[in-house]
């Protein structure tokens, strides 16, 4: 051990196994490179504290020191009576308070086993180690499907990689996190850094827990402990006191973008021997040093729009499927199902799109749910049961990358041409964002000289007519296809218009909207058509009263019939995108009312 030594102090609290009493009188031997250190008893509350030499502060702040930067004890705890336990790479801090809680087994419950051993590996900072990190997501003009983050008292962690042939463990939620934390962090960096990477440590896990990204994929757990897929986390390890108590005062918070309330896949790595595109780890620590606050350190890797949110805390959270839904079904579970689906169809075009996403499964429904299941292996009945909503729910997340660091949003990024040339019948994420590129300049230089195109990601007649008019209207030659030259002209005079366009559509409100709905949605929508009613006369004008009645019904209807859409006085998915497209056009405010 070096010379320079500072003291860091292990507190230790002994329960028995049945009756989770106290055990008063158990020794505790601390030992280190195989030469006891001290000693002592536990005490009528089952607790022990010793002080024990650590490395040097200074070795767990840099992440270049020669010096290791802690130093490990084994503890051995024992009681007649009682199964011996050991305790195996403790990990002592300077002037921090390592703890552990631990149980002892009567020997008579017990008879076969001589000794219980807890392992504690190194501290994943503490040598090579890498995040298994996804591909870049892309940022796009899609519309979450929102519900309320919950944080749940338990959460069952599986002990190893997804398929490995690990125990699972059910554990409270408070405690997991406080795991995660000893064995991702070092317990003497600066508060802010701390606070910050609790922060990103929480939300990734409520990212999981959220978008179901395992029980989905048909597994039993919420997350692993394997920080190639998650984060670390060692079953039964010692952790450290101060960052308990900032785990117990932050674990309703979590990080989340204005565009969306989920919680965002929030990667990290040590950032020094790995790299990723999040939050580095000892780079959190340089910037605490220069006074960043938590808030800031997370801006600085995951972008300036990202805010902290407060989540509810349950007793349970219940899986999201609905039961059976089949022809006939009417409810929001329906039109969550038609929305990810038609989201779906976008990168795979034999899933036909459900034009109707109205909460109701119709034929069409049934039809794109069966084509669903003939793509993804699962008996082809166009019903949905509980095995094709979890499918639905892990590939939505797959393809609209919620679970990567920067899910989508609504901004629209220039990316620049996609190295392929766009033509009828494509569909995907190029698509959709050369239309809504056009959506926009439409409505900037109005219908007769780029006529409105659906936002769908389907390169249709429509898209094809809005291509070729923006072609002769700049004088590039006309083709109807987007090369690269073309792709080139349309961001350019997106961008150049961008600053005196009226503000695009708000997100769909991921239900359908109709006779008894309330609330600013409806407000939107009765502002949107008395804007548009300007230029089309069959709309009847309406009061912004935020109550979707009779009048409002009747006015969806006018509008539906005069641009082709069907009349059902319903505002589902496309019904929203083209009011929201032909009210920018007519220069309408996203505020109403």
């Amino acid at each position: 051990m070096a010379n320079d030594m500072n003291m860091g102090t292990f507190f230790l609290h002994v329960d028995r196994k049945n009756g989770n009493t106290p055990v008063c009188g158990a020794s505790v031997q601390t030992a280190h490179a195989g030469r006891a250190v001290s000693g002592a008893y536990t005490d009528i509350r089952g607790d022990a504290r010793l002080a024990l030499p650590a490395h040097s502060y200074a070795a767990s702040r840099r992440p270049d020191s020669a010096e290791a930067p802690y130093t490990t004890y084994d503890v051995r705890v024992s009681m007649p009576g009682y199964v011996p336990l050991i305790i195996r790479g403790v990990q002592i801090f300077p002037g921090v308070t390592t703890v552990q809680k631990c149980t002892l087994t009567r020997t008579c419950d017990d008879p076969k086993n001589r000794v219980r051993v807890i392992d504690i590996p190194p501290h994943a900072l503490y040598g090579a180690r890498d995040k298994n990190a996804a591909g870049p997501a892309l940022q796009t003009a899609i519309y979450p499907s929102a519900r309320e983050v919950l944080i749940p008292q338990n959460i069952t962690v599986h002990l190893g990689a997804p398929d490995s042939n690990a125990p699972d463990v059910t554990v409270p939620y408070t405690e997991y996190l406080k795991s995660v934390a000893a064995s991702e962090i070092y317990p003497t960096w600066p508060e802010s850094a701390l606070r910050a990477n609790l922060l990103a440590q929480n939300t990734l896990a409520l990212n999981r827990i959220y978008t179901e990204w395992y029980r989905s994929q048909g597994y039993g757990f919420d997350i692993t402990s394997s920080p190639a897929y998650d984060q670390a986390y060692i079953h039964n390890r010692s952790t450290f006191e101060v960052t308990d108590d900032l785990v117990d005062e932050t674990f309703t918070e979590y990080i989340a973008r204005p565009t969306s309330l989920a919680p965002v896949f929030s990667r990290y790595c040590d950032g020094y021997i790995s790299q990723c595109e999040g939050l580095s780890q000892w780079g959190s620590v340089d910037l605490a040093e220069q006074y960043y606050t938590p808030l800031d350190i997370l801006r600085y890797y995951y972008g300036d729009d990202v805010f902290t949110k407060e989540a509810r805390v349950v007793e349970a959270i219940p899986g999201s499927f609905p039961g059976v839904l089949q022809t006939g079904s009417e409810s929001e579970s329906v039109a969550r199902l038609q929305y990810r689906l038609n989201r779906i169809a976008i990168d795979y075009p034999a899933i036909p799109f459900i034009e109707k996403a109205d909460g109701v499964y119709d034929a069409q429904t049934a039809l794109a749910v069966k084509e669903f299941q003939r793509i993804f292996g699962l008996p082809e009945t166009g019903r949905t049961d509980e095995e094709t909503w979890y499918r639905v729910v892990y590939i939505y997340t797959a393809v609209k990358k919620l679970a990567e660091t920067e899910s989508e949003n609504f901004t629209v990024v220039n990316e620049g041409f996609p190295g392929r040339e766009l033509d009828i019948g494509m569909r995907g994420l190029d698509v959709l964002r050369m239309e809504i590129y056009l959506r926009q300049i439409s409505g900037y230089f109005g219908a007769d000289t780029i006529p409105p195109v659906t936002v769908n990601g389907v390169y249709d007649e429509d898209t094809r007519r809005a291509v070729s008019a923006f072609q002769r209207f700049y004088g590039v030659d006309v083709s109807g296809k987007v090369d690269e030259s073309t792709w080139n002209a349309v961001v350019s005079v997106y961008y150049d218009i961008a600053e005196e366009l009226p503000p695009s559509l708000p997100p769909y409100p991921g239900r359908p909207l109709k006779a008894g709905s309330t609330g600013e949605d409806v407000k939107y929508i009765q502002n949107a058509l008395n804007e548009i009613r300007r230029g089309v006369k069959e709309i009847p004008p309406l009061n912004i009263d935020g109550m979707y009645g009779p009048k409002t019904e009747n006015a969806v209807k006018a509008f539906q019939k005069y641009y082709g859409l069907v009349p059902d006085g319903i505002v589902g998915p496309l019904t929203w995108a083209r009011l929201g497209a032909e009210y920018s056009g007519a220069g309408g405010r996203e505020d109403a009312g």
